[in-house]
């Protein structure tokens, strides 16, 4: 099941929010702690679904939860137009779930080099943003597997919607490779399988450096050779020329065979299967009028795939990069 809707709960999940610090930035360790302990009162339906996509996943590589509470338009900010949020701005609806049902999977985790090592994202259009960034709007932002160059990347994206774009155009798109595996020939996938190829990095993690190159190492499948794990990204994976660069083509064209378009609405919540997807975003125009699309993101990570190392993170912790080589 990739889509659960939870209106029913509403009056249950709202009370659970209403219980959150008013203000999570002041003390952000402390507020998801607390979120922590309200996750074990979630709905069973909400904790099953969650439960399950966490232990096993599914198909298409990502969890939907529609129908959650949100604040009406009227009564929310206006769209964002910088980053990183006040620390003093007070608790969202989408940002109280995104701590709940974050908690129930694993550790929120900020990553240093990224939006100055906030654990919360505000994501909205921005004029002139750069073509990588999640705040450009006009133009298609292309398939990734989000930092699949970064060794400890986050196993979970949790994307909330305060605000659709005006024209409920913008679509995340998920390629799943439990489904696009299944239309690859075997000896493309074993040229994949394992096979490390040279990766640049977003503009965030390049030290400053205008273009360091390829400074990681991806490899495009990797893991149970039967339901094997995705590292994908059309702009950065520079895969060697020859077989490998054709193996990297074919793989491209099935996960866009594969792709699933999800609009999301005011109350959504996607969960999406960072170690097994590749997402995109379509397309949309902004207004700048302040009632633009407005997301909230969060990065989960679990102890699934070696991404708590140390066994004593926090949810809320801030980590540094270290390539994948």
């Amino acid at each position: 099941m990739a889509t659960l809707d939870v209106t029913e709960h509403r009056d249950h999940l709202l009370a659970l929010a209403a219980q959150l610090p008013a203000v999570p930035r002041q003390d952000l360790y402390g507020f998801l702690d607390v979120a922590h302990k309200l996750a074990q009162e979630l709905p069973y339906a909400v904790c099953d679904a969650l439960d399950t996509f966490n232990r096993v996943g599914n198909e298409d590589g990502y969890l939907l939860l529609r129908g959650l509470p949100v604040e009406a338009d009227g009564e929310l900010p206006p769209t964002p137009t910088s980053t990183p949020a006040p620390v003093g701005r007070a608790l969202l609806n989408m940002e109280a779930f995104l701590a709940i049902l974050g908690r129930r999977l694993g550790l929120h985790t900020g990553y240093a080099e990224l939006r100055s090592g906030t654990v919360y994202h505000d994501v909205y259009p921005s004029p002139g943003a750069h073509h990588l960034s999640s705040e450009t709007s006009e133009t298609l932002l292309e398939f990734h597997t989000e930092m699949a160059y970064h060794t400890l990347q986050p196993n979970y994206v949790m994307l909330a919607c305060s605000r659709a774009d005006h024209e409920r155009k913008a679509q995340t798109l998920v390629g799943s490779i439990r489904k696009a595996v299944r239309l690859l020939d075997p000896e493309t996938v074993g040229r994949l399988h394992d096979n490390k190829q040279p990766c640049e990095v977003d503009v965030a993690f390049r030290g400053g450096v205008e273009d360091p190159g390829a400074i990681a190492e991806v490899k495009p499948l990797y893991g149970p050779l039967a339901d094997p794990l995705l590292g994908y990204d059309r702009e950065l994976l520079k895969p060697h020329p020859g077989s490998d660069a054709e193996a990297v083509e074919k793989l491209s064209r099935s996960l866009d065979d594969v792709t699933e378009g999800v609009f999301l609405t005011p109350g959504d919540v996607l969960v999406i299967d960072n170690f097994r997807t590749t997402h995109a975003r379509t397309p949309f125009t902004p207004r700048w009028d302040g009632r633009d699309r407005w997301l909230h993101r969060v990065y989960i990570r679990t102890n699934s795939h070696g991404q708590l190392p140390t066994g004593g993170e926090r949810a809320g912790d801030v980590i540094t990069f270290t390539p994948r080589r």
